[in-house]
């Protein structure tokens, strides 16, 4: 008991040594150390509210999907019912999981946005490595072309990526084999081919980011690996691409996540392949012939109900996505840190 009033004494002692030592350089700033203090207490303040207000617009959209998916449909037109559902229940998740053949979708999904993905990012990787380190003819028009891709949105080669791959020919050679050409459409095909190309979706942007990443990297660095008799790509792949992991894992998340919930190319390439952005799109059809084929008769469910169910496809979608950003995250965000630095 003596040692700790013994304590107690001495921090009491050292606080009101400090007060008195504040007191003192604030008298002898003539009040400026008091202004800076309250200033600094003021900032933290807003800032705390600023950061309360975005995690709330936020995370405000997804908890009320979360409340609508867990409630009945008679809590929906519930006026006593807010945001806490009277009734939990699971059937939303089970009729959603039925309407969009969820487990088949999502394999699909998984397996499609994989490859994708890897094809993206390796040909991505050449073509940004290319821009930061060689000098070629036209080099300013292609990069361009590049920033132009980022620009223009991929609706408007609509038509003529439906045209190509519609009847894709190359040469004449399939033609003068097979007599007529061949139809891609409805395959994995034409989007390994324009992701392997670097045309895929996004690509643009991992073209200019690694372009970007790859210039801050020394060239004394691939110097000592020619002295040392390394060719090009030796270099490439032993000494520039382990120190560009982050990148390539900021690369792959954006790539995996952008093909996940992409509609424009995995309704125009895609459609058989069910995946889980083309089921969401017609989920309101689905219910309503889900309806019309229990009831035997035709009959529009209601609004609200219709959107009950989308709000719980939404999250059954996304609820992936989080789980992969949370094993993923270490690494995506020292790739965000170490961009801001190189660019």
């Amino acid at each position: 008991m003596k040692r700790l009033f013994k304590r107690e004494d001495k921090m009491n002692k050292v606080k009101n040594e400090s007060f008195k030592s504040f007191r003192e350089r604030n008298r002898m700033s003539n009040g400026y150390l008091m202004k800076q203090k309250i200033g600094n207490g003021i900032f933290k303040c807003c800032r705390a509210i600023m950061l309360f207000g975005l995690c709330f617009l936020i995370l405000q959209p997804i908890l009320n999907k979360i409340s609508i998916s867990l409630m009945e449909e008679r809590d929906l037109y519930d006026a006593t019912v807010i945001n806490i559902p009277r009734h939990l229940a699971s059937i939303n998740y089970e009729l959603t999981s039925t309407l969009m053949n969820f487990p088949s979708a999502l394999l699909s999904t998984l397996w499609v946005s994989l490859v994708i993905a890897l094809v993206q990012v390796a040909s991505t990787t050449l073509v940004g490595y290319g821009f930061a380190r060689y000098n070629f003819p036209f080099k300013k028009l292609w990069f361009g072309a590049v920033i132009l891709s980022i620009v223009i949105p991929p609706q408007t080669i609509l038509t003529a990526l439906y045209l190509n791959f519609r009847y894709f020919d190359l040469f004449g050679i399939v033609t003068a084999i097979r007599g007529e050409p061949l139809n891609l459409l409805n395959s994995i095909a034409p989007y390994v081919m324009m992701s392997a190309g670097a045309m895929g979706l996004k690509n643009g942007l991992y073209i200019f980011m690694l372009r970007q990443y790859f210039r801050g990297i020394p060239k004394e660095l691939e110097e000592a690996a020619y002295v040392d008799g390394c060719g090009k790509l030796k270099t490439f792949f032993v000494i520039m691409l382990p120190d560009a992991k982050p990148m390539l894992t900021s690369i792959f998340l954006f790539a995996y996540v952008w093909q996940w919930t992409d509609t424009f190319y995995s309704s125009l390439f895609l459609r058989k392949f069910g995946l889980l952005s083309v089921a969401i799109g017609g989920l309101g059809d689905n219910l309503v012939q889900y309806i019309a084929e229990i009831s035997n008769r035709t009959q529009i469910p209601s609004i609200a109900f219709q959107q009950s169910i989308i709000s719980t496809g939404t999250l059954m979608i996304i609820a992936p996505l989080l789980i992969i950003y949370l094993v993923a995250q270490k690494g995506f965000v020292e790739s965000l840190a170490q961009t801001g630095i190189k660019m």
